[in-house]
């Protein structure tokens, strides 16, 4: 890394490549592409798609850098056009986004817990993904925004093309539904 870019912000970076320095974003690359990628992964449930619509969201960036307006978030501009792109893989393919596999909706922590907290905590997360799942496209791209991407509300609301109080209530409506989902799940397995 060039010791140049890395002081510089997301919003500095892209401002040069607006302006015609192409190389920062090489750097807004190196520090986004894995965030955008998970978030495109837990959005898809496919890991071939997230990467395909991952790199059509950076050729996008070099494409409408022009668009880059010196007012707004980097952070909510690169997952709008993600939201975009996303949409028109689902358009060309026809295809619905699926929640991933539970495995990548955990965190793997260094110390080994129990067996019998490991399979407990697997099957919460097998009812966690069952319940994603479950929700509308919509719902599920709330939540992975506001609690896997950790977008503020004034982002979320950039990205929806909504008002901040809207991303909210959509958060939270959203949030209501997986948890009233999840525990149904648990209530039927239970069962």
């Amino acid at each position: 890394m060039d010791p140049a870019t890395d002081t510089l912000s997301d919003h500095e970076l892209m401002l040069a490549v607006r302006d015609g320095e192409l190389d920062a974003l090489g750097e807004l690359f190196e520090r986004h592409h894995g965030p955008l990628y998970g978030f495109l992964v837990k959005f898809t449930g496919s890991r071939t798609a997230a990467e395909d619509i991952a790199q059509t969201v950076f050729q996008r960036m070099l494409k409408y850098r022009h668009t880059y307006r010196d007012d707004g978030s980097f952070t909510a501009w690169m997952y709008h056009l993600a939201r975009r792109c996303a949409a028109d893989h689902f358009r060309k393919s026809n295809a619905a986004p699926a929640a991933t596999d539970p495995a990548e909706l955990r965190h793997h922590a260094d110390d080994a817990p129990h067996a019998g907290d490991r399979a407990a905590t697997r099957d919460d997360h097998a009812l966690l993904h069952t319940a994603l799942k479950r929700l509308d496209r919509d719902d599920r791209e709330v939540l992975l925004l506001s609690r896997f991407q950790e977008l503020s509300f004034n982002e979320i609301a950039a990205v929806l093309e909504c008002s901040v109080g809207a991303a909210k209530v959509r958060a939270h409506r959203a949030l209501r539904e997986l948890r009233d989902t999840y525990f149904q799940l648990q209530k039927e397995n239970l069962s």
